[in-house]
């Protein structure tokens, strides 16, 4: 993947971050750094060196670290599993359940995982703004809770 330099004396904004909604286990499994890949079923734009931000889904519901985004591909599923099967945390079986029916599948490259000191509750996030986990993914908006978005911004600065 080639990034497109800014153009001379033009700076390029800092990339929002993706707020991503993963099982636990696989949450843990990226804190712990034995899982290095995470998929999607969907293309994801995202340029290197975004900051992820970890959502645990139920039953843990909390933002529970942040990591960043190394790298993104995006091929056929069968070439992703041949490319990333050693770093996705999922048997064989798994991933195919997964891709059932998918024509592409994306494998986002994580970095640097780090874990909250406190996990952020979804019941507490909703104390400050009303806040809708993502299904999959989606960009941190500013009108999501305040400490989401000053977690996001302490750790890209």
């Amino acid at each position: 993947m080639t990034a497109t330099p800014a153009p001379e004396g033009e700076l390029l904004a800092e990339p929002r971050p993706l707020l991503l909604s993963l099982r636990p286990r696989f949450a843990q499994a990226i804190l712990d750094g034995t899982k290095t890949v995470e998929l999607r079923r969907t293309r994801v734009s995202a340029v290197p060196g975004t900051l992820l931000v970890l959502y645990a889904s139920s039953p843990m519901m909390a933002v529970v670290g942040v990591a960043t985004l190394k790298d993104r591909d995006t091929a056929s599923p069968a070439t992703i599993w041949r490319r990333y099967r050693d770093s996705v945390g999922l048997s064989r079986r798994e991933f195919s359940d997964y891709f059932a029916g998918a024509e592409q599948a994306t494998a986002l490259s994580i970095a640097a995982p780090r874990a909250l000191p406190e996990p952020l509750t979804l019941n507490w996030l909703r104390t400050h703004a009303s806040f809708r986990p993502p299904q999959s993914y989606r960009y941190i908006a500013p009108t999501d809770p305040a400490p989401l978005a000053n977690l996001a911004a302490a750790w890209t600065n």
